[in-house]
């Protein structure tokens, strides 16, 4: 009888692993982030982060910040990372290269510049012509930053080197302490480095560059032809963490929002937060779902011709792969 009973209880400990719904072991995607600074402008995937959507999937997610486009599609096309976020001008540079293995567009997570403009002094009411010969820290050449803001001024009657003046050559993460330090009369900033930087008597905002730019795909999650052939699983799970991310955002309260994202910017303070959730709600920034539009792609080449960037016109259906966005979307 007693063998019986211990026979028994030591298959119950071999099952109750199976019973209790362990973990299976989970796919690892490396997510290369073009993320120069953290910014609360990319809230829906910090979301997805914080409330378990990648686990819920399978999946382990890397964040690796790249300090820059370049080096994000860089680290992808090396097989260093299986998805990388950045700006989709870096994908259209790289179709011009001619390469044959250019990485792909799966999935669009903000629809609009995600900056704004910051002046010495308060400006009520903000006029744009208040930046006729002035100097304006604007990012580095060639990125959607600088380049959204030249379309803005110039629509507006601003015209760098004629009016005005945008500087360039400043690094990203640079530009918050090159404008502290004395330089130029205005400066772009993400969130929450704007809010805090007004917070602290830095400067002030005056103008929402995104508001102003209309909708255009301005981040991305860009996969590479091997990744798309060999692990397409792992993207259609990914993208569909994003989603309920994006999805959960839309209802759930400023608060809410902020607490759920506050692991990833400890130096922010909530109030701080939530003013930003505020602010990238008010302005319809976030996407509803991860697929691109082909007029808003068509939006992006225009800005990019306008700063004589564009030297070839890639297809919309070439760059972009909207299969797993709609899969996971139901569309």
């Amino acid at each position: 009888m007693k063998r019986t009973i211990l026979i028994a209880l030591a298959l119950l400990l071999t099952l109750l692993p199976l019973a209790c719904g362990s973990e299976a072991p989970k796919e690892t995607v490396t997510l290369q982030l073009h993320e120069v600074t953290r910014s609360v402008f990319y809230a829906p995937q910090y979301i997805a982060l914080s409330l378990g959507y990648f686990e819920e999937e399978g999946l382990h997610v890397e964040i690796t910040t790249s300090g820059g486009s370049e080096k994000a599609m860089t680290a992808l096309l090396s097989g260093e990372a299986d998805l990388c976020l950045a700006g989709p001008e870096t994908g259209v540079y790289v179709m011009n290269e001619g390469k044959a293995d250019h990485p792909v567009i799966v999935g669009q997570l903000t629809k609009r510049d995600g900056s704004f403009l910051i002046a010495r002094e308060p400006a009520e009411p903000f006029s744009w012509d208040d930046l006729r010969g002035k100097t304006i820290i604007g990012g580095r050449a060639g990125g959607m930053p600088i380049m959204t803001l030249r379309w803005v001024m110039a629509n507006n009657g601003l015209v760098d080197g004629e009016n005005c003046t945008i500087i360039d050559s400043i690094q990203f993460n640079l530009m918050a302490g090159a404008f502290e330090g004395g330089e130029g009369d205005y400066v772009t900033l993400f969130e929450p480095t704007a809010t805090e930087f007004m917070k602290a008597g830095k400067g002030y905002i005056v103008a929402n560059i995104g508001l102003e730019s209309g909708e255009v795909p301005y981040t991305c999650y860009f996969a590479s032809q091997k990744m798309i052939e060999e692990h397409p699983e792992r993207i259609e799970a990914f993208l569909r963490a994003i989603y309920r991310a994006q999805q959960w955002i839309e209802t759930a309260s400023d608060e809410e929002a902020a607490k759920a994202m506050q692991p990833y910017f400890p130096d922010a303070s909530l109030e701080s937060l939530m003013a930003v959730v505020k602010s990238y709600r008010e302005t319809d920034s976030w996407k509803k779902d991860p697929i691109m539009q082909e007029a808003d792609y068509e939006r992006l080449l225009a800005i990019i011709d306008f700063n004589g960037e564009l030297n070839g016109r890639p297809d919309f259906s070439e760059l972009v792969n909207n299969t797993f966005a709609k899969k996971v979307s139901g569309q």
